[in-house]
């Protein structure tokens, strides 16, 4: 069934308000077509490159294959990436109409990243504290299609490409020991458990064997004896042993040698590296000093709230009691996973039942809720929101850490049900997936500021939408939205001021209830991964600056079904083409176009 065309909804710029600064149609149209040939032949250029990726969106050519992740490839790689961009340097950007020019800017801002990111070298730290190439590979069997015997065979052959590909990973991550350029150390502390929880000696134990446990009918009876047999061969002679040999090279070579400094500010030319990684990920052109700013006066407006929450309980105490209090206090955690998962699912569907009062158009795809797998549970955040591979029958997913339930406030269950799940990244993803009219590498792109935005800007819709009425909950939603916050100072702070890692979770467990072991999780994130947590709370902000915006222009006329339609119906955008968007928006709500 094809997807409802989002982009007719009445919230989107139309053309008729675009019609005015449109250039002439000739040249409009010639300048559009060669753009649009450059995005088609940069997609399939990409999807060649990236096999994983390919799989992802749907486009089963390369199923049977991994990533060529080799420096030469790499160099190759980088190549193409200039070369295209090359190319859209001679594209008549005047020309164009602002569509169009919108289309031009996102994709220049994604070819100047690939290459930004190719000449800093993030290639050789192709992992962070909670995840990586390796935890991803992992998922393999979720996220491809196993409806014939070709697809097993597909699969099979992708298990026994692992060697070579972590091979390729390996040789890079010694390129960046050469030159100083890794984790740090203190992050890796327990890192080879990962590896380890991959390697069994009996097949069927692991968790890709998952797919050969049950087959679907189109696979013959006679052919599944010998994919099974082929497919414990690929398991037992070449993921076991590359997980082992990759857990080797990180307890035996890696982890020694990694830099003992923080900051990403001391990686070589490592100032200019975080600056970038600032401008990518809040796509505005902000410095440190001026997120560490904004953090520090978010925090003290967030202080405030949560001190009027702790006097409606009527607590007797300093802050930092009640943040003990709610940390120690037994009748705020769940004793089972089951009851974990139960009360996120029961949030979840409430939400659902929200959702038409608070959107227009609801996407087609359906979501799950289900524990993060235990293999990565240790190390890894709270919950996440998982996409279904394009082209699949599997669901949305969001997951819930069940790891150590006595660091899983139910105080805090709302809020990141909301942000991950519905309203938030579930719901933005999906749309996103079943817009029709955009390129390819829109559709499919996913930009922080934005993503992340939206799903701090959930949690806060949960206020309209009857949620948090019970205090302590609402002082999660406090405490996540103040978490948001901090990452602003912490994250500036140890990527541009010198902060320790001792000074981060001091300041996170002053300021925030969330439990000492995400505390230190979420400290390694932060470290091993610069500016990605500085993009929620700005995100957030842009969006909040835009919906008063649109309410004090519009008045009694505002609608927030419409407002949010408008946020959403052109997929993941930088936020100042999201601005200009939505004063269009405001501009055509307006002065609705005349009907014939």
């Amino acid at each position: 069934m094809t997807a409802r065309p989002l982009l007719a909804l009445p919230a989107l710029v139309t053309v008729a308000a675009l019609a005015a600064c449109a250039p002439p149609a000739d040249r409009s149209a010639e300048a559009a077509q060669r753009l649009h040939d450059l995005f088609d032949r940069e997609w399939q250029a990409r999807l060649a490159e990236d096999p994983l990726a390919a799989t992802s969106v749907g486009v089963h050519d390369y199923d049977h294959l991994l990533p060529a992740d080799g420096v030469e490839d790499l160099e190759r790689q980088d190549g193409l990436w200039r070369g295209f961009l090359a190319e859209l340097d001679a594209v008549d950007r005047e020309a164009l109409p602002e569509a169009e020019r919108i289309n031009m800017d996102i994709f220049r801002a994604q070819l100047e990243n690939r290459v930004a990111d190719y000449e800093f070298g993030t290639y050789q730290v192709p992992f962070n504290a909670d995840s990586g190439f390796y935890s991803g590979f992992a998922r393999l069997g979720f996220e491809m299609p196993f409806s014939n015997a070709g697809e097993y065979e597909n699969y099979i052959s992708r298990l026994n490409a692992f060697p070579q590909w972590t091979a390729q990973q390996i040789a890079n991550m010694r390129l960046g020991l050469e030159r100083g350029w890794t984790q740090p150390k203190v992050v890796l502390t327990g890192i080879e458990k990962v590896m380890e929880t991959h390697m069994v000696d009996d097949a069927a134990e692991s968790v890709f064997y998952e797919p050969f446990k049950e087959f679907p009918v189109g696979v013959p009876e006679g052919e599944r004896g010998r994919l099974r047999e082929e497919g414990k061969r690929a398991i037992l002679e070449s993921v076991v042993p590359t997980y082992r040999l990759l857990r080797d090279f990180m307890v035996d070579e890696y982890m020694p040698n990694a830099r003992d400094t923080l900051g990403a500010s001391e990686l070589p030319n490592g100032r200019a590296y975080y600056d970038y990684r600032i401008r990518h990920f809040t796509t505005l052109p902000l410095t440190a000093e001026e997120v560490h700013q904004i953090g520090r006066d978010e925090v003290a407006r967030i202080r405030a709230e949560m001190d009027a929450v702790i006097a409606e309980v009527g607590f007797e105490g300093t802050f930092a009691e009640f943040l003990d209090f709610l940390r120690t206090d037994p009748r705020f955690y769940p004793e089972t996973a089951e009851e974990l998962l139960k009360e996120a699912a029961w949030i979840a569907k409430t939400m659902d039942g929200k959702l038409p009062a608070l959107f227009k158009t609801l996407p087609r795809l359906p979501y799950t809720v289900e524990p993060v797998p235990a293999d990565i549970a240790p190390k890894y955040t709270a919950g996440r929101a998982v996409g279904a591979p394009e082209g699949s029958t599997q669901p949305g997913r969001y997951w819930v850490n069940t790891y150590a339930l006595d660091t899983r406030p139910l105080y805090n269950l709302e809020a990141l049900s909301l942000h991950e799940a519905v309203p938030g990244h579930h719901l933005q993803m999906a749309l996103s997936r079943e817009l029709t009219g955009l390129p390819n590498f829109r559709r499919f792109s996913y930009l922080s500021a934005f993503g992340e935005g939206w799903g701090l800007y959930s949690e806060w819709l949960g206020l309209e939408a009857g949620f948090y009425q019970d205090p302590y909950s609402n002082f999660g939603r406090l405490t996540y939205e103040m978490w948001r916050a901090c990452r602003l100072v912490v994250d500036t702070g140890v990527h541009a001021m010198g902060w320790t890692r001792q000074q981060v979770m001091e300041y996170l467990a002053a300021n925030t209830a969330l439990s000492l072991h995400e505390i230190e999780t979420e400290t390694d994130r932060y470290i091993s991964w610069p500016a990605q947590a500085v993009s929620y709370k700005i995100g957030q902000l842009k969006i909040l600056e835009l919906r008063r915006r649109a309410e004090r222009e519009l008045g009694e006329h505002f609608d927030v079904r419409l407002f949010h339609d408008a946020v959403l119906s052109n997929g993941s955008i930088p936020l100042d083409v999201l601005e200009r968007q939505i004063d269009l928006f405001i501009a055509e709500q307006k002065n609705p176009p005349a009907r014939g």
